[in-house]
């Protein structure tokens, strides 16, 4: 947490105060001993490892453990904002660890050390960032990543929405994989890991300003073990992409408009909840620009795609997977859907926004 404090002897662990303040206060961003006690009882307590714990102003790592993992390094940053912070099925907490694993994961690396680094509004409750560090601890240990260095900044009441959270990730590819949007050739087949749309349509029903009642719960999850079965099954995996803000249109036109090849979707085949589909329906939204936290897009060769699928479906974040499309020649750059009357409309890039602060 940018902390310029001595390193404790080596025959003990520095002595932990405990905190006085029952909510935050301008003081615990202000580098004195409030915010010192902040950091080691909560951040350094919980998010325990040899390389935080020499309380640096940065992580060091030794670089021939990390060749030894592959031969190139991955480097992702991300900002998280959700409202509200506690939603059916995960929190803000898990949300930052696992949606910067995943965007680690689908380079093909694998994902090592995440910096956590938080803003706090004035008043925030200690009880409510306790939940979310805790939170935070337990995607880390589930996704095998150590958190080893961040910082934390406290502005005025009315000045944020409580807490926000960067975290930036580094991982290690393995030597031949190297998945991305221009190698996506007509032909290639679309294989997606689950059903749509569960994360925004969770975050619209946790923020009580509709009358629904229902069980969505966010698809948050860590993808990197499903990745890498992918990556074992077919090194030469075309591209791979987390479908979260602007949800599985968005992403699809992005790989469309990369590659210069045209993207057509089976309606038939996209998988949508009942639940997510009849809240879509009431509300006039739309499932394939709904945000997800746990849904993995794959683009492999027509030759290894069955390989692909069985593998997938093998793993608990792949048991729905399904083939949904596949890659043509022409219109270049563009998305279409096959409905299930056999006709077919342009599916475009999101314009606007579904769903305000869902990540």
């Amino acid at each position: 947490m940018t902390i310029a404090m001595q390193p404790p002897s080596r025959n003990s662990k520095p002595r932990r105060r405990p905190l006085q303040d029952s909510v935050v206060t301008l003081a615990h961003g202000s580098g004195g001993s409030a915010m010192r006690d902040l950091i080691d009882h909560l951040f350094v307590q919980e998010f325990d490892n040899p390389t935080l714990a020499t309380l640096e102003d940065q992580a060091r790592f030794d670089l021939a453990s990390l060749i030894s993992l592959g031969d190139r390094l991955a480097m992702t940053t991300d900002s998280f904002v959700v409202d509200p912070l506690f939603f059916p099925g995960s929190d803000i907490g898990a949300l930052a660890i696992n949606g910067t694993v995943n965007d680690l994961a689908v380079s093909g690396a694998k994902p090592l050390y995440l910096t956590c680094s938080v803003i706090l509004e004035e008043g925030l409750p200690i009880e409510t960032l306790t939940r979310v560090v805790r939170s935070m601890k337990t995607a880390a240990l589930a996704a095998g990543v150590q958190i080893v260095t961040g910082d934390t900044k406290v502005v005025p009441r009315g000045s944020a929405d409580k807490l926000f959270i960067n975290t930036t990730g580094i991982g290690v590819i393995p030597a031949g994989i190297a998945p991305a949007a221009q190698q996506i050739r007509p032909g290639d087949v679309v294989i997606l890991n689950g059903s749509l749309g569960d994360h925004g349509a969770a975050i619209l029903v946790a923020r009580g300003e509709l009358a629904l009642e229902t069980p969505i719960q966010s698809d948050c999850q860590p993808l990197h073990e499903l990745v890498a079965a992918i990556t074992r099954t077919c090194p030469t995996v075309r591209a791979m992409r987390d479908a979260t803000r602007g949800g599985l249109a968005t992403v699809l036109n992005e790989f469309a408009q990369t590659a210069q090849v045209g993207l057509r979707l089976q309606e038939s085949a996209l998988p949508v909840k009942p639940e997510v589909a009849g809240m879509c329906e009431l509300l006039g939204l739309d499932p394939l620009y709904l945000a997800n936290e746990g849904k993995l897009l794959v683009v492999v060769p027509p030759d290894h795609a069955d390989a692909v699928l069985s593998t997938m479906r093998q793993h608990p974040a792949g048991l729905e997977s399904q083939i949904i499309g596949e890659a043509i020649a022409s219109p270049a750059g563009m998305v279409v859907l096959q409905t299930a009357f056999g006709a077919e409309r342009i599916v475009d890039m999101l314009v606007g926004d579904q769903l305000p602060r869902i990540c």
